[in-house]
């Protein structure tokens, strides 16, 4: 170890755990020391590959080593408890996203993170994403004029999960870059969804959000889909933009389009010309994860810091209750005669 190097220990070596790893590792004063995941096969090949990582299969034992920092990229319905024992003994903590499974947990890890004086950050990586930061820029520099809506769609085939439902899974990725491109919080929500394959996990959803200040936001999640899609559009009164991030080398395309009434009661349009700004790439988990680090030698917040994501879990957590008032209200349609 180099001095003044941050010591990191990662909880949980599935999908996330291992990506967290190679950008923490890959930080000019950073390095993993420690993985801990309970399933013994995982940390066969981390043994082989990374000697000087300690692997073991009890997450205490990185709680109780001398690391500054803990990941914690393990199923939802552990995070509260792991995050909790790690705050309690003393580590800064980046927990995956969603950062807790109810509201009354994620308030609690950021009071107690506050008491302990330690750094609680939550994996929302799209706020860290360059395109979403230059999304970002033109509604926050009025370039877009008064914003109407936007409509977020994340779709694929699968991944499924049995823990969680789609809502839980996917939604938070576009709820963040709402709350962080808007720089505001919504004020009501409505929820559809529907079970396909597994009975009582939403597998496909719809929510719609609604802003003080008129806007409307709808997000379309699902994992019953052929398409792979992830897209954010931005309706404005002056321009629209469309955020792709499928598509690499044309991920913001803003269009000079707009629609307008004046005196004369028929709807006037305009048609101008697509802009396709250069974004600088930098991969988000390594910008996710210098921030972390910047965060513990210095104090500061993180810019996902644990009261972004307990917003997160507030808007999740009512969704899910929109949704559950929505199925009881459901209204059958009697048949013809």
């Amino acid at each position: 170890m180099r001095m003044n190097e941050l010591r990191f220990g990662v909880v949980g070596w599935g999908y996330w755990g291992p990506k967290i790893a190679r950008n923490l590792d890959a930080l000019a004063q950073g390095a993993v020391t420690m993985v801990a995941d309970l399933d013994e096969y995982r940390l066969a090949p981390l043994r082989i590959n990374h000697p000087w990582m300690k692997a073991t299969t009890r997450a205490e034992e990185v709680f109780r080593s001398d690391v500054d920092g803990v990941v914690i990229a393990t199923p939802v319905r552990t995070h509260y408890r792991l995050a909790k024992e790690a705050l309690l003994s003393g580590k800064h903590v980046l927990v995956e996203k969603p950062l807790t499974a109810n509201i009354a947990e994620a308030e609690e890890l950021v009071t107690l993170a506050q008491e302990q004086g330690r750094i609680l950050m939550v994996g929302h990586t799209y706020e860290y994403n360059p395109a979403v930061n230059e999304l970002r820029k033109l509604v926050q520099n009025g370039e877009l004029g008064k914003i109407y809506c936007i409509e977020a769609e994340r779709v694929n085939l699968g991944l499924f999960r049995s823990d969680i439902n789609v809502i839980w899974d996917l939604a938070p990725h576009d709820i963040s870059i709402l709350l962080y491109i808007l720089g505001k919080k919504p004020e009501q929500v409505k929820v559809q969804a529907h079970t396909h394959l597994q009975a009582h996990i939403h597998d496909i959803a719809h929510i719609d959000l609604g802003f003080a200040d008129g806007i409307s936001a709808h997000i379309h999640v699902s994992w019953l889909h052929p398409c792979k899609i992830r897209r954010v559009t931005v309706i404005g009164d002056a321009r629209m933009v469309v955020y792709d991030d499928t598509n690499p080398a044309e991920m913001i395309k803003i269009y000079n389009k707009g629609a307008d009434v004046h005196a004369d009661p028929v709807v006037s349009y305009r048609n101008g010309e697509i802009t396709i700004p250069y974004i600088e790439w930098i991969e988000p988990l390594n910008l996710e994860c210098e921030d972390f680090a910047g965060a513990i030698r210095t104090g500061s917040q993180p810019r996902a810091h644990g009261g972004v994501g307990l917003e997160v879990v507030r808007i999740l957590a009512k969704a899910q209750e929109a949704l559950a008032m929505q199925e009881k209200q459901t209204i059958a349609i009697p048949p013809t005669i």
